[in-house]
């Protein structure tokens, strides 16, 4: 009953769409792309947990024991690898993701995961970590409480697990420790537009968008970047960007049909269209049974010479036709329309994703498919 109602509000609102006029919507520059040099920085570090109730490495984790020498090293304490067997102690690898542009002080959050062989983060502390960006410059120190969202427990053999303990996340634990200011401005000395889903139509939108407001200094480069040039001397530059990615314009939308083999899911824009095709769709399901049977011959006064057992297989064919045969005749419609009619036949969904794979196939179909 579920499924069939699903069908009926799919197919009311796919048509919905198609008899609905497609007005293309305008849209913030920012929302379809970003500045060239605008992006987030990995950082990792290496580092320890501490406050673990026995979840944490064995004693015969060499890399715990020398990591938790090293920390009593720098406390002052010397104490030799071979007199530290804990299991409230942990080797995490810690990461996070540096904003573009960030201040001495500020706060990210940073995720933890276990390296060696804890069985549970819970309730863990990590020590102060420094986090190391690619050029192995530290960016910035990690320690807190570690939230992780799960937990496990085990005794005398018995293990009760929720989730995964052994990775967990510290909110606002890592400070900034070295500034970081994204660079927008390019060798050339302009800026560089990078498209989210390149496209040679909306790229040469926003470059008209950009010259009718500030003249001619807006360029297309390919389907995916738009060069703008950009004058120190005219205005700051913080106004200037925020004068471009303000601009709305109407993004071009290319036609696609989403298709989830898992869910039977179709999801399609109503003015995806279609050209005339005839749709045959048969229920026809081929069974064939084989049956192996075998005949031991049984003796009274031993075992003779050159006898066998003999083995019989017995094959039985079964068609069966279905009752939803389905031939349809379509003119230039649309995928809403396309769908509706097969529903309406009975076809079910993952029918009627495999009939729009062979209309693809077939060159009806005026749109890329993507299959998840």
């Amino acid at each position: 009953m579920m499924h069939a109602l699903f069908r009926f509000i799919f197919c009311w609102a796919l048509a919905i769409a198609a008899i609905t006029p497609a007005h293309a919507q305008e849209t913030q520059i920012k929302g379809l792309g970003r500045f060239e040099g605008w992006r987030e920085n990995a950082l990792i570090g290496y580092g320890i947990v501490v406050g673990l109730a026995g979840s944490g490495d064995s004693p015969r984790s060499v890399v715990t024991r020398q990591a938790l020498s090293n920390v009593y090293a720098r406390l002052g304490a010397v104490i030799s690898e071979a007199d530290v067997a804990s299991r409230n102690v942990a080797v995490v690898v810690v990461i996070a993701s540096l904003p573009a542009s960030a201040n001495v002080g500020d706060r990210i959050s940073v995720t933890v995961s276990s390296t060696a062989d804890a069985r549970s983060l819970a309730g863990g502390t990590l020590l102060m970590t420094p986090l190391v960006g690619p050029d192995g410059r530290p960016y910035a120190l990690a320690q807190g409480a570690i939230i992780t969202g799960g937990d496990s427990f085990e005794s005398q053999l018995n293990l009760s697990q929720r989730n995964y303990p052994t990775t967990g996340r510290v909110d606002g634990g890592a400070t900034v420790e070295r500034e970081v200011n994204a660079n927008l401005i390019g060798a050339d000395g302009r800026l560089g537009f990078l498209l989210n889903d390149p496209n040679f139509t909306t790229a040469s939108r926003i470059a008209a968008a950009i010259n009718d407001r500030h003249g001619r200094i807006a360029e297309v480069i390919g389907a995916d970047e738009i060069r703008i040039a950009f004058q120190p001397g005219d205005q700051d530059l913080a106004y200037f960007v925020s004068s471009l990615e303000n601009l709305a314009i109407a993004p071009d939308r290319t036609p696609r049909v989403v298709i989830n083999e898992r869910t039977g899911t179709i999801v399609a824009g109503g003015d995806v269209m279609i050209s005339s095709v005839v749709v045959s769709q048969g229920d026809i399901r081929v069974t064939v049974t084989a049956e192996t049977q075998a005949s031991q011959p049984s003796f009274i006064d031993g075992f003779a010479g050159g006898i066998r057992s003999l083995v019989i297989t017995n094959t039985d064919l079964d068609v069966e036709r279905g009752g939803n045969d389905v031939v349809a005749r379509f003119p230039n419609t649309s995928v809403a329309d396309l769908v509706q009619g097969l529903s309406r036949a009975r076809v079910d969904t993952r029918r009627i994703i495999s009939i729009l794979q062979a209309v693809r196939a077939a060159g009806a179909l005026h749109a890329e498919i993507i299959v998840q």
